[in-house]
């Protein structure tokens, strides 16, 4: 009969036992609906409930860190909205990739977010062989929670005292300056490697573990320069320990105005490092909605919009749709520059 199932159910596509032997397809498409429909309402129901139980917020760092600050300041505050408590989870090792992995493979339902850096989700899968989740499809963008401004600095007793001088003492000896950075790959080498680039100079990358060690040696004089996050450095700074001589962000951050924008100097000069929140991919849009509205709320708390302030971050709180653009341009701009300059992946 035309229309009609005639091969054995075995054989045929069932989607999980939708379409049994004898079914027409308009049958088919009727339990489909339905299916879709119940699908649709349960969701819903758990939407209109949640969160009803504790959540958890996995920090891929050690304690002590920018993202860990952040964390646990936002939990709090999700906490009183929620009424539930939050669980902020240290899931250290491999760079950050153990935690962000464990929350790309969690239930998508919400319970289970993550905040994160643009190292985790734009360069390292550059940077790993064995990478363990897509960047792109296994997570749910929810916002930037801020952005880690990025500085050069100098030792006191380096001649030059802003760009233009840099370039131009840089190009009178090529090959001869190096600059520290947090280590390879991350995005104070970036940085340097976009600003060698950029402004047709030859700085030498001397990588670090950690922003820290690096800032040490440009303290101590045993390397001139740093491309360090601010919360490292700016303490030195206000002390003239250190020499500010321009930020990576496109415009001078609020926090410390009198530091110049090196795009002031170099002219589309920009890279950001960022801190985010993500979930599981596939979070449903009403508890996407949920946890979006509870983390800016948390983040434009005056009490912790400070702190964040004070720590050198500067509070972006933005749609997840337009911090999903952010991160894909990052993650596409990172890989060319990493093509570029040769780093391979380990």
């Amino acid at each position: 009969m035309p229309g009609q199932m005639t091969t054995p159910v075995s054989d045929c596509l069932h989607d999980g036992g939708l379409w049994a032997h004898g079914d027409n397809m308009l049958t088919w498409l009727r339990r489909l609906g339905f299916a879709l429909a119940l699908s649709s309402l349960a969701l819903t129901a758990a939407a209109q409930t949640y969160p009803n139980k504790p959540l958890r917020l996995v920090v891929p760092y050690p304690p002590g860190a920018t993202t860990d600050l952040t964390a646990r300041l936002v939990a709090q505050k999700i906490s009183d909205q929620f009424g539930q408590s939050i669980i902020v989870d240290n899931k250290g090792g491999a760079s950050g990739n153990i935690g962000s992995d464990i929350v790309a493979k969690a239930a998508p339902d919400g319970y289970t977010f993550l905040i994160a850096t643009d190292a985790t989700h734009t360069t390292n899968p550059y940077l790993f062989k064995d990478f363990p989740f897509d960047v792109i499809k296994d997570v749910t963008p929810i916002t930037m929670a801020a952005k880690n401004i990025i500085v050069l600095v100098a030792n006191p007793s380096f001649p030059p005292n802003t760009m233009r001088e840099l370039i131009e003492y840089a190009k009178k000896n090529p090959g001869k300056l190096s600059f520290g950075s947090a280590g390879v790959g991350s995005p104070h080498h970036l940085a340097g490697a976009m600003l060698n680039r950029m402004a047709g100079i030859d700085l030498v990358h001397v990588p670090y573990r950690g922003g820290g060690p690096a800032a040490t040696d440009v303290l101590t004089g045993q390397i001139p320069l740093v491309f360090s996050s601010l919360a490292t450095v700016q303490e030195q700074i206000k002390a003239g320990k250190l020499k500010a001589l321009g930020v990576t962000e496109k415009t001078r951050f609020a926090g410390m105005p009198d530091i110049p924008a090196i795009a002031e100097t170099v002219p589309d000069f920009e890279i950001s490092s960022w801190l985010g929140f993500f979930g599981p991919p596939r979070l449903p849009a009403p508890v996407l909605a949920k946890l979006h509205g509870a983390i800016v709320k948390a983040l434009l708390d005056p009490a912790v919009a400070s702190k964040l302030n004070a720590a050198g971050l500067l509070i972006v709180a933005d749609t997840p749709e337009h911090f999903a653009a952010q991160q894909r341009s990052d993650y596409d701009k990172r890989g060319a520059l990493i093509k570029a300059i040769g780093i391979a992946p380990e």
